[in-house]
């Protein structure tokens, strides 16, 4: 039976009604998470449909063991996104038959034993860029590369050290995309590494390691070592008795160049690594392959070679009864049912996992390639495979704590909010680990558990002491689960749910937005018309959660308040004092490690600061995250991603940019123009784009298949050229592509228009027109992803010209009218071709 397929507009409009006029919250949906194939037909209409796809998968699941809950019971605590909300690829991939790609949000990887000849190196490379390409996020660490300088058996005599293999492992990154996103890769490496240095300052160089985070590890005796100012040895191989290289280090200077790192350009994060080792649950399997050697790019997963997670996160708000009100309580009866459901469809998805990653496997020994090629990446995913079944790790978490704190009643950042969240959190780490022992007698226990192993673990003790009935039963019956827990960034997840991410304090609950009207319309008031001629109408939009404080209050939610009149509300509600620039942040830091006690994992947490303080706050906000039982933390200084970097040209400080000046208006194309060569991904068909550039700036764009018997076929090491307008003997005007080859000769490509689908071909002359009366890039990126055309081909094709695009605008750009998809707040900047928010710290490209 043929599955019912919708139009964007159809699948847009009836998402709209179910987000209730969020058109953000729509179009995301849409976008991200509604399935789709190959061709851009779309299967389902509204996230209802979604919740179903869910609902049933994991049902039929549910169905092999006792007890199984129904698919109506699961869909009652998806529907909506009210309870409980799988995110990113569980959301995307479950049931999802189009798609042949893991459900897992993040790996980790890793050569077993000595890992740093050339081989070990690049088979990383490989296996980062398999991961990244079935749309995981992958970490891994650089601690097992001999320093620079160290001797090595080959034509190159010493090795060039970390900096280098940091960039190959960017670059690959950079390289891979995923549906208009490119992967993402966290790097780390042990302060105890003699180039640990250099790995922290690699980044603040300017183009250098753009597609990778970097966190340092730091053990406790460093950090003790910083705070008395004595010193420190680092030695390679970093955890030998008998050491090839040792040298003692001033750990206080180098502490002093952390902070400022962080202070200046947001990184490098840290992470407590004797902390993580000391509190992690798996790391009492670290002989039978289960010993944490890094992050994935959030840092929130600290993970083995090989294993992975999936995510889900608890929508906090929706256990607020009488929300904002004097009788506002939280229904923790409730709630503990939910997390123990949560729990259980948690390893449910495990079971999903192992079934795609058979998929994975089965598509992999389909594939032409010889055995020589594809046995690699077989060996990745059986590796993974192994990983997955064996230990069953899940990652349980939540989103809207700030919201709910807020209808409580409680003010982010107190001490009263502190404890109820700490209160909230045990509660969560005792459900989840009593439901993960009622699955081990329904299920049985993971494979390897063993509570002899586990009896000096602090957080399992922890437990023990909370809940000793738990204990007993745990140690009796097993756990299904090695470990359950996390608190991840909760990104569109928070969008669509209409919450805050994570335990992030709540964003700024009203702001001013710009709707989009009909000039012709004489009952409408026009404010101002844009450069693209379109009229707009300014007027307030309120957060979801602050219209229902209004409401409760007896406020009027249907009046249009002045921004004045906003504030003075604001200043009278709970939100008051609560967003990201107003918190304590010491007490932010302080609340994250009372929480941090009741989470297996880590929490990922962005501390947000005024572009104004000095580097001292960084280090006392970094010190007591240590000192407080944090696992990880990360600072991001309002504007410190913008104007940071130092040039590798230019040790000179850098001048104020001069003020933008639009480039003057050429109507008459010169014959000649230089060229950028950019390629990108439109489905599964592989295109180039043809950048004309005029004095540095886009004046016309050219795009068309790179692999196709019609296409272009060009060498990947072209990035450059000229495209050069001819007329033949008919007076027929071309334009043909001509570049360079590696020996100097000229090769040309003759008659780039007649290679093109006529219909892409007429919307690039469209957006060509318009840069050429140099409308700025920003405004025609923006025009770009406007475009509602009637082909979804069509639409993805140029959602990958506003791709292309994108590295044109002037760093420092903002992105008017655009939301952050974390955060909220409209402070998104451009960066390098991504956008970043200037008040989160998460960036986006693609």
């Amino acid at each position: 039976m043929e599955k019912q397929t919708y139009t964007y507009d159809e699948a847009f409009n009836a998402s709209l009604d179910y987000f209730k006029g969020d058109e953000l919250a729509a179009r995301v949906w849409v976008n991200k998470y509604a399935v789709k194939d190959s061709f851009g037909n779309i299967y389902e209409k509204s996230p209802a449909d979604m919740h179903w796809r869910i609902a049933n998968e994991v049902a039929r699941i549910e169905a092999k063991y006792p007890n199984p809950m129904s698919a109506q019971e699961l869909f009652d605590l998806m529907d909506h996104f009210k309870y409980i909300v799988p995110q990113g690829s569980p959301m995307t991939g479950i049931g999802n038959d189009y798609q042949i790609a893991s459900l897992s949000n993040c790996f980790v990887i890793g050569m077993d034993g000595s890992a740093d000849s050339y081989g070990a190196i690049i088979r990383i490379d490989e296996e980062q860029v398999q991961l990244m390409k079935r749309r995981g996020g992958v970490g891994h660490d650089l601690s097992h590369i001999r320093p620079k300088g160290s001797p090595v058996k080959n034509s190159a005599l010493t090795s060039t050290g970390l900096v280098p293999f940091m960039e190959r492992y960017s670059n690959s990154t950079r390289e891979v995309a995923q549906d208009g996103r490119r992967g993402a890769l966290m790097l780390s490496v042990s302060i105890k590494h003699p180039d640990s240095e250099a790995f922290i300052d690699a980044k603040m160089t300017e183009g250098k390691v753009t597609g990778a985070n970097v966190s340092v590890k730091l053990d406790d005796e460093f950090m003790q070592a910083a705070i008395d100012g004595t010193p420190y040895v680092q030695q390679f191989p970093i955890d030998s008795k008998n050491p090839k290289v040792k040298k003692e280090i001033d750990a206080s200077a180098l502490w002093k160049k952390i902070v400022h790192n962080a202070w200046k350009s947001a990184e490098p994060g840290v992470l407590f690594w004797d902390t993580i080792i000391r509190e992690s649950v798996p790391d009492c399997y670290a002989d039978l392959g289960y010993r944490t050697v890094s992050t994935n790019p959030c840092g929130e997963i600290p993970l083995c070679p090989y294993d992975s997670c999936r995510l889900l996160a608890i929508n906090l708000y929706s256990y607020v009864i009488n929300p904002f009100t004097p009788e506002a309580y939280f229904d923790f009866e409730t709630f503990e049912k939910h997390v123990g459901y949560a729990q259980r469809i948690m390893d449910d998805i495990i079971d999903l996992e192992l079934e795609k990653i058979d998929a994975i496997m089965e598509k992999i020994k389909s594939d032409p390639e010889s055995e020589e090629v594809k046995g690699s990446e077989e060996h990745l995913w059986e590796k993974i495979y192994k990983k997955t079944g064996q230990g069953r790790r899940t990652g349980v978490g939540i989103t809207a704590e700030g919201d709910m704190l807020a209808a409580m009643g409680l003010r982010y950042g107190t001490e009263e909010a502190t404890a109820f969240s700490e209160k909230v959190h045990k509660t969560i780490a005792l459900m989840a680990y009593r439901s993960s022992v009622n699955m081990a007698k329904e299920r049985g226990a993971f494979t390897i558990y063993d509570s002899e192993r586990e009896k000096n673990n602090p957080f399992i003790n922890r437990l023990k002491d909370a809940d000793p009935e738990l204990y007993e039963d745990m140690v009796k019956y097993g756990r299904r689960n090695i470990a359950c827990l996390t608190i991840a960034p909760t990104g569109t997840t928070s969008l669509m749910t209409q919450t805050t991410s994570g335990i992030e304090p709540v964003f700024m609950p009203v702001y001013k937005r710009r709707r989009k009207v009909n000039p012709n319309d004489p009952e409408v008031h026009i404010d101002y018309v844009d450069e693209t001629g379109d009229a707009f109408e300014e007027y307030i939009v309120y957060h979801h959660h602050f219209l229902t404080w209004m409401k409760a209050n007896g406020y009027d939610t249907d009046k249009k308040y002045t921004q004045e009149e906003i504030d003075a509300l604001v200043a009278q509600s709970p939100y008051y004092k609560a967003t990201s620039n107003d918190v304590d942040w010491l007490m932010k830091v302080k609340m994250q490690g009372r929480i941090q006690k009741w989470v297996d994992h880590s929490i990922s947490v962005t501390i947000n600061l005024p572009n104004n303080v000095d580097e001292d706050l960084v280090n006392r906000l970094y010190v007591e995250a240590w000192r407080s039982g944090c696992k990880g933390c990360t600072v991001y200084r309002d504007g410190s991603r913008s104007g940071v970097l130092i040039s590798a040209k230019n040790d000179k400080k850098k001048e104020e940019p001069a003020p933008f000046k639009r480039p003057e208006i050429v109507e008459v194309r010169p014959k000649v123009l230089e060229c950028d060569v950019v390629r990108f991904q439109n489905n599964k068909d592989k295109w180039v784009a043809f950048v004309g550039l005029l004095d540095g700036h886009p004046y016309e764009i050219f795009t068309g298949l790179q692999d196709d018997d019609e296409g272009i076929v060009l060498p990947k090491s072209v990035t450059h050229g000229r495209i050069i307008k001819n007329i033949d003997e008919n007076g027929n005007k071309r334009y043909d592509f001509q570049f360079e080859n590696r020996r100097g000769y000229k090769m040309t490509v003759e008659g780039l228009s007649e290679r093109f689908n006529k219909e892409y071909w007429n919307y690039a002359k469209l957006i060509s027109g318009v840069l050429r009366w140099r409308m700025p890039i920003e405004k025609v990126i923006k025009l770009v992803e406007s475009l509602q055309l009637d082909s979804e081909n069509i639409n993805t094709w140029k959602n990958g010209v506003a791709r292309a695009l994108k590295k044109y605008v002037i760093d420092g750009t903002e992105a008017k009218g655009m939301k952050c998809p974390n955060c909220g707040q409209e402070t998104l900047v451009y960066q390098e071709g991504c956008l970043i928010c200037k008040t989160c710290g998460s960036s986006r490209c693609g």
